[in-house]
């Protein structure tokens, strides 16, 4: 029995040591490979945060997030619905409205929907590396794992405007949170992707809120909005 139970344990602290290792490896691979396209980009996370996390994952019997079941799909919906009122009122600001697309689109449905599947794409490939590797992946550490990422993540978001910055390492702190209660990286998946898509979708129209409205609500801010 002893031995039984001594057999997992010394495999968990190798498959976290490794995770955790290979988690700057592909973030260096990552900035290495240059996308100047939303196709480029596509490509490149494709192979570098999604095949290769799952790759090494799958070769130490190990998954990363990449399940289904009722409870993750519930902590989609929700995580979804909080987060929507954030990139509403966050489209209306107008460093957001100058830097978003981040890839040029039109509002026309056959170019836009293309846009919003490799947006999703993106999403996944985001949420395989910083919420699956690196937070999921590794969950028999305890919840603790939640903040292994958050300040890499508020890094990558540094040359974005400054309210996104600001918010990016609680939002990877909830991201974490929620995928690791759901065993799953559905929930900030779907949330991330649906982001994407419905902030790129309100800037280019007509803010459906005042921006000085915005501005107004959010002037005790000590940023650059």
């Amino acid at each position: 029995m002893s031995v039984r139970r001594s057999l997992p344990d010394a495999f968990s602290l190798p498959w976290v040591h490794r995770a955790l290792v290979l988690g700057p490896v592909v973030l260096f691979l990552g900035h290495q490979w240059l996308a100047p396209s939303l196709e480029a980009r596509v490509v490149r996370d494709t192979v570098i945060y999604i095949v290769i996390p799952l790759s090494v994952a799958a070769l130490h019997g190990r998954h990363i997030g990449w399940r289904i079941d009722r409870v993750a799909i519930r902590d989609a919906a929700l995580l979804s619905a909080f987060v929507a009122p954030f990139y509403i009122v966050g489209s209306t600001l107008p460093t957001i409205r100058e830097y978003y697309p981040m890839w040029q689109v039109s509002p026309a449905i056959g170019e836009f929907l293309p846009h919003a599947v490799m947006l999703f794409v993106v999403a996944l490939a985001t949420e395989t590396y910083y919420r699956g590797l690196l937070c999921v992946g590794v969950r028999e550490i305890g919840f603790k794992c939640v903040f292994i990422s958050p300040i890499v993540y508020a890094l990558m978001h540094s040359t974005k405007p400054p309210i996104e910055l600001a918010l990016s390492g609680p939002t990877d702190v909830l991201f974490g949170a929620v995928d690791y209660h759901a065993n799953s990286i559905l929930p900030s998946t779907v949330a991330h992707g649906f982001g994407l898509v419905l902030l790129d979708w309100l800037v280019l129209h007509d803010p459906v809120i005042d921006p000085e409205t915005t501005l107004r609500w959010l002037s005790w801010l000590p940023l650059p909005l």
